[in-house]
């Protein structure tokens, strides 16, 4: 999930110490008791926790459940049980658009004498409930395993474009592909970045990427406003790349950004982009390529392509920015430091690469 670490845009906490503490505690009380199995309505088998800095993820056997964290980031706010009730029932919405059977509710959990799932007493927390899909289904380890062909590509294309077909638009979710934002998408990217400027990307690569960028969107004002006019700028998924697709019983896109509209109202061509980019990314740049040429059949979209370069810079910049932050993050190691600047490297590489061709 790219956005998800954009650590840096943390806010000073609005909350009393104490009333923090106190959230703390009982999301500490309510990690520990779904990890034991009384806390679950089914036979959960064995019960394993991963974690995001936004969430909690509980796999069961059948099952994940998904508890947001009480934080505020600044791009989002999950910070009381009103706010992550109303976000959890906002991704299962947003999440159903494309994968229906796999988003299957928003479930409470409950304190009595014990913390249970639906259970008895004062709701003390929720949790996105989802139907577990095999990990070894996920697209990103197809593609190590080089079990990706043109068919299922040409299939996830088709899926993307319908779906695009029937995302909503209006004049407020059009405001999100003004130059505007845009801008103000490119500058957060910058700023954030200017300290990594001479050690993970060069000042000669960071000027690159500025300069041409800049002038792109200087030359190409009343495009824009053209593909707005057209309806081009949509309630999108966000966040698609291989590692948000399952390609088990059907097609499943998920994890779909809920928290924050700016990150997911936006021209259909970004979207494109982020698939065409992970793939170029990975070395498939053949499938890159081809699942291009199969939306814009689909969509019709003949003029997406002026802006794919733009956009794929754009999706390769955040991917090593956030990448960049995990060398601030006390909590990983110097193994996945190492890992973690070399990933960046490289997606700086590849938008410098993209800015080249603006």
């Amino acid at each position: 999930m790219a956005h998800l670490c954009l650590i840096r845009n943390r806010k000073t906490a609005k909350h009393p110490k104490g009333s923090r503490f106190k959230k703390m505690s009982v999301q500490k009380s309510v990690v520990e008791a779904l990890m034991k199995p009384e806390a679950y309505d089914e036979e959960p088998g064995k019960i394993e926790l991963t974690q995001t800095h936004i969430s909690f993820v509980f796999l069961t056997r059948n099952f994940v459940y998904k508890v947001k964290k009480a934080v505020d980031l600044g791009f989002l706010d999950f910070t009381t049980l009103k706010k992550r009730r109303f976000f959890c029932e906002k991704e299962l919405k947003l999440n159903r658009r494309l994968c229906g059977s796999m988003y299957l509710e928003v479930v409470p959990i409950n304190r009595s004498n014990l913390i249970k799932i639906k259970g008895e007493g004062e709701t003390v927390e929720y949790a996105v409930k989802m139907k577990r899909m095999p990990q070894e289904k996920m697209m990103n380890k197809l593609l190590e395993e080089n079990k990706v062909n043109s068919k299922l590509i040409d299939l996830i294309a088709k899926i993307i474009a319908e779906f695009h077909s029937k995302a909503e638009t209006n004049r407020r979710i059009s405001e999100f592909g003004s130059l505007a934002i845009i801008r103000t998408n490119w500058k957060e990217n910058f700023d954030q970045t200017r300290e990594f400027i001479g050690t993970i990307i060069s000042l000669k690569a960071f000027k690159l990427i500025y300069e041409t960028i800049y002038d792109f969107m200087e030359r190409n004002v009343s495009f824009f406003k053209k593909r707005i006019a057209e309806g081009r700028v949509k309630d999108c998924h966000g966040d698609i790349h291989s590692g948000n697709i399952f390609v088990a019983d059907r097609i499943y896109i998920f994890d779909a950004i809920e928290f924050n509209e700016r990150f997911r109202y936006s021209d259909v061509a970004s979207d494109v982009a982020f698939l065409g980019m992970d793939l170029d990314f990975k070395r498939r740049t053949d499938l890159s390529n081809f699942f291009i040429e199969r939306y814009v059949k689909y969509s019709g979209d003949q003029e997406l392509i002026r802006l794919l370069p733009f956009y794929k810079c754009y999706r390769a910049y955040v991917r090593g920015k956030v990448s960049s932050f995990k060398l601030k993050d006390h909590g990983i190691s110097n193994e996945e430091k190492k890992a973690a600047m070399k990933e960046a490297k490289a997606y700086f590489k590849l938008a410098s690469t993209y800015a080249k061709t603006l």
